[in-house]
């Protein structure tokens, strides 16, 4: 992402905790002949967060572009998962991110010029098993850049969100190498350079969202909420039959189809008038 983004010219603020790599990437992309400036800022603690946009304003003026790229993950039961992973999980995903555009917004706004991006996951979209915390954050992400867009609509400044399935690089590799398990085959993997060319798409076009997958994955998406239907379905089949099968549902049964023929046969004497009048019409044709 970093690369696609210094092609276009950009002034670049790159950000990431402890930044082991940060400084090797920064000299990388300046022999490219772009300019560019790190930052090692833990973004959990609120006043680093602060200080980090006051070096940014020092060193290239007013923010044009951000983009919320951080994001942890821990994959455990629920029940199981570490009250302070969780905290940790909801200050780097969401909160990190809601407050940065908070604070570049107000700059962005007097200038009628800016554009927020907010990197999600297909896992804010379907909610997988073991990730509960990560996949809320992930799906704040999308219902905020939905409000931003809604609120700031016409004032120059936008939002767009991008939603990577399996990305061969960050949080997957990491987990991938640890476990030895692949992604499903089902959605596959994608590249780094396919969430960077989507990010330069979202902010070139202005788009709300875009999904990053090699396989198509909207046809997919119902599916989890068609499989709760279908469940929610048998268990009130099941319940009708339980019910159907008791002796007050019973004779309520008797006396339901008692009345249902009783009311049924004037229907029927109509139906059967009906068709002697059209008898009678069709001799009387047979005559002429």
């Amino acid at each position: 992402m970093t690369y696609a983004l210094a092609e276009r010219g950009l002034k670049l603020a790159l950000v990431a905790h402890p930044g082991a790599d940060l400084e090797a990437l920064r000299k990388a992309v300046e022999k490219r002949g772009c300019r560019a400036a790190s930052y090692a800022t833990d973004l959990r603690d609120p006043a680093q967060r602060r200080e980090l946009l006051q070096k940014v304003r020092q060193e290239f003026g007013p923010i044009d572009v951000l983009i919320n790229n951080a994001g942890v993950e821990f994959t455990a039961a629920y029940h199981e998962l570490a009250e302070d992973n969780i905290y940790e999980i909801l200050r780097v995903n969401l909160e990190a991110p809601m407050i940065l555009t908070r604070l570049v917004l107000p700059e962005m706004l007097a200038r009628k010029h800016g554009h927020i991006v907010n990197i999600s996951s297909l896992a804010g979209k379907s909610g997988p098993a073991f990730q509960e915390s990560y996949a809320a954050t992930k799906a704040g992400l999308v219902a905020f850049t939905s409000s931003l867009r809604a609120t700031y609509r016409g004032s120059g400044v936008s939002a767009s969100v991008v939603i990577p399935g399996f990305v061969e690089a960050g949080i997957y590799a990491h987990l991938k190498e640890q476990s030895g398990c692949s992604a499903p085959a089902v959605l596959g993997t994608s590249r780094p350079e396919a969430v960077a060319r989507a990010v330069i798409r979202v902010i070139e076009r202005d788009l709300p969202e875009l999904i990053v997958n090699p396989i198509p994955v909207r046809p997919l998406r119902p599916m989890p909420t068609l499989s709760r239907l279908m469940a929610e379905k048998l268990e009130r089949k099941h319940c009708r039959i339980i019910k159907l099968a008791s002796p007050r549902w019973a004779a309520f049964r008797v006396r339901f189809r008692r009345d249902s023929q009783r009311r049924t046969k004037w229907p029927g004497r109509i139906v059967g008038n009906c068709r002697r009048r059209i008898r009678r019409r069709r001799d009387w044709a047979g005559c002429r």
